[in-house]
């Protein structure tokens, strides 16, 4: 269980860093990212969903987490998905170094300027339920990526 919340809370970080690097990009380009994310993640196709994120220098087995949490939702329909401004808690949480699932202390591999925040709401027979997931968003190469942790330099 700690390691799933450290797993948790990397996933968090890098959410949040990858949206810190985004503020540079125009509108349309922030929208055509959110509409390319979007369509993938209903139409749970995970290549896609997986080219988002950012894996150089990464730790492999945050890596893995981070496609297990990418894939466990992927398939339903999302209410709202929005890149927003990073606030000072954001900015401050995505530079402060993170303790590894698997010993040691990682950082993102790239500054987030900005947040992807994803909404998904489920309706059925039985009831109704939401969730909402954050990713730091940054820039590499006039793309959008999610930069995923690794060791800290």
């Amino acid at each position: 269980m700690r390691t799933f919340i450290k797993i948790s809370t990397l996933f968090l970080a890098l959410l949040v860093t990858m949206s810190l690097h985004v503020a540079a990009a125009t509108p349309e380009q922030e929208k055509a990212f959110t509409d390319k994310y979007k369509k993938a993640f209903e139409a749970k196709d995970m290549a896609t969903l997986q080219s988002f994120l950012y894996t150089q220098g990464a730790d492999p087995a945050i890596v893995g987490f981070y496609k297990m949490m990418q894939s466990g939702e992927a398939g339903e329909k999302i209410s709202n998905i929005e890149l927003v401004a990073l606030t000072p808690e954001d900015a401050k949480k995505a530079t402060t170094p993170m303790d590894s699932p698997t010993g040691g202390q990682v950082c993102l591999t790239l500054k987030p300027t900005k947040k992807l925040i994803i909404k998904v709401e489920k309706k059925d027979a039985s009831g109704s339920s939401s969730s909402t997931s954050e990713n730091f968003i940054a820039e590499k190469d006039g793309k959008f990526v999610i930069p995923v942790p690794g060791p800290c330099k």
